[in-house]
This record gives structure tokens, C-alpha cells and sequence, in this order.
């Protein structure tokens, strides 16, 4: 629940109202009543031009610097989902249109404005689509920042936080086929490990003994779970990942994210098996 011009002190907002392209507003109005949240559809994916507000080559938010992305096709990301409501209803979005929280919206920090992506609870299987059209969240580790509508749709309102999959969707593509294609194309693994769905991968190596080797240090530091698990990607080259977990929750997630972060590892990230 984070935008960039709502977390910053006024002298750090300043210097980065530019690469956010977001102008000073005033409160936002009150939100209206609240629809049937059934009956509002899935944004459908729409060829359109890049905004000219809120796509700079980088920007800069509390010390740390995000380059958008050229382009948003074949993008797959896994993490930590958060959603953002009344309190911004109406207000300006980094792409210069007004926030609505009952529209299948979200901002993400990197992927192109406008982009549309699908956007899949890893714990309940539910999945929407979203038109991304804001920069955020700045907060920890987290990937993307839903409209209330679509975190109700996910079923994490109140949770606040849900571990997710964000897959962008090419326009005339079939949102359906999009999720049977994701699954096709998931990468099929040669060697067994823990049987759990979620873990955190803290490096991938083609040497197998650079993957031990790293397993073995985070063991020796305490990481009990790591292990390394072994894919085939689509050329038949074999990738070896060093895995840790399960993980069960978004609480599980951060701590194991800060720890390794402590560790000297910060670019970690959820995976999926």
C-alpha cells in the first residue's frame, strides 16, 4: 500500500517528483459506495502508447534506483503482492491519470506505463488481470501494488499481503491461453527436493559445484533448509538453484529475505516449484 509521492519526507519529494511524474494534490475525495466487486471484469489487454508522464529511462526513491523496463513482454516475477485503497481514491497515479480503487489497476516499479499483467495468488489459485498504471510499492520487498478491487478478487484484503506471480499479457492474447501457456513453459526439474511449493532462491548457477558450494555456506550460517535443485531450460541446459524453505506465509518470506540480505545476498527471490 505504498506510492512514491505518499512515503517521502517534503525535501526528498521534491527531487523526485520529476522521475515519479506525480503532481502535489491536494487530500483525496471521499471513496464512493462500494460495487458489487463480482461484477467488475478483468482489464482486457489493449495496444497502447507508452504514457509520457511516468515512463524516465530510471528514477530515484529512497536511495534506491529502478530502470524501467524497454518493453514488458515475457516478464515473470514472483513475490510479495500489497494492495492500495480509500485513502488514494481519485488521486494522481504516475502515469498521470486518476487512481481508482474499484478498477483492475496496479503499480509496479519497473514494468512499462501502460502495461497489463496477470496476476495469480500462489496460496489460493485465484487469478485477475490488471492494467498497471502507477509506480510503486517502495515498501520492503514487495513486487506490485493491487487497486482494492483487484486484492478482493486475490481474496488478501484482509491479510493486506499476498505471495503472488506476475505475468505481463500481450495485447489480442488470450488471458485464458496466457495462464495454460505460463504453465507449459515452466521449466521441469531433473532432480528432486523438499516437497513444498514455495521457497526463496537465494543464487542459479550453471556449475554445479559454485550452487553446493553457496548451499553449503548459507547451512553453515544456519540456513537449514538450503538445498540446490536442479532445471533443464529450453535449450537442455542445466541450471542448478539454491533454494530455501518452505516458505508458508508473507511473514515467513520477509524474515528469510532480510536474513539473507544480512548475509550479503540481496537479490533474492520467491520461486515457485
Amino acid at each position: 500500500m505504498s506510492r512514491c509521492h505518499r512515503l517521502l519526507p517534503a525535501a526528498t519529494l521534491t527531487a523526485t517528483l520529476a522521475a515519479c511524474s506525480v503532481a502535489p494534490r491536494h487530500a483525496p475525495a471521499p471513496a464512493p459506495p462500494v460495487p458489487d466487486i463480482s461484477a467488475i471484469p478483468d482489464a482486457v489487454p489493449r495496444q497502447e502508447p507508452r504514457s509520457e508522464r511516468g515512463n524516465p529511462p530510471f528514477y530515484d526513491v529512497l536511495g534506491q534506483r529502478y530502470f524501467v523496463l524497454a518493453s514488458a513482454r515475457d516478464y515473470v516475477e514472483r513475490g510479495v503482492a500489497s494492495w492500495y485503497g480509500p485513502g488514494f481514491h481519485a488521486a494522481s497515479t504516475s502515469s498521470g491519470e486518476r487512481y481508482d480503487m474499484y478498477a483492475m489497476s496496479a503499480a509496479h516499479k519497473t514494468l512499462p506505463l501502460p502495461s497489463y499483467a496477470r496476476v495469480t495468488n500462489l496460496r489460493n489459485g485465484r487469478s485477475i488481470v490488471v492494467r498497471i498504471n502507477d509506480r510503486g510499492p517502495f515498501v520492503a520487498n514487495r513486487l506490485i501494488d493491487l487497486s482494492y478491487t483487484a486484492a478482493a478478487k486475490l481474496d488478501m484484503v484482509g491479510d493486506g499481503t499476498a505471495l503472488v506471480e506476475v505475468r505481463t499479457l500481450e495485447p489480442g492474447g488470450s488471458a485464458a491461453a496466457a495462464g495454460v501457456a505460463a504453465r507449459a513453459a515452466a521449466p521441469t526439474p531433473v532432480a528432486t527436493g523438499p516437497a513444498a511449493a514455495l521457497y526463496v532462491q537465494a543464487g542459479a548457477f550453471a556449475d554445479e559445484r559454485n550452487a553446493q558450494r553457496l548451499a553449503e555456506r548459507l547451512r553453515a550460517a544456519g540456513f537449514t533448509g538450503a538445498f540446490v535443485r536442479v532445471y533443464e531450460d529450453a535449450t537442455r541446459r542445466l541450471l542448478h538453484r539454491v533454494r530455501i524453505g518452505p516458505v508458508a506465509s508473507v511473514g515467513d518470506f520477509d524474515l528469510l529475505v532480510a536474513r539473507l540480505a544480512a548475509f550479503g545476498l540481496a537479490d533474492v527471490r520467491l520461486a515457485l516449484d
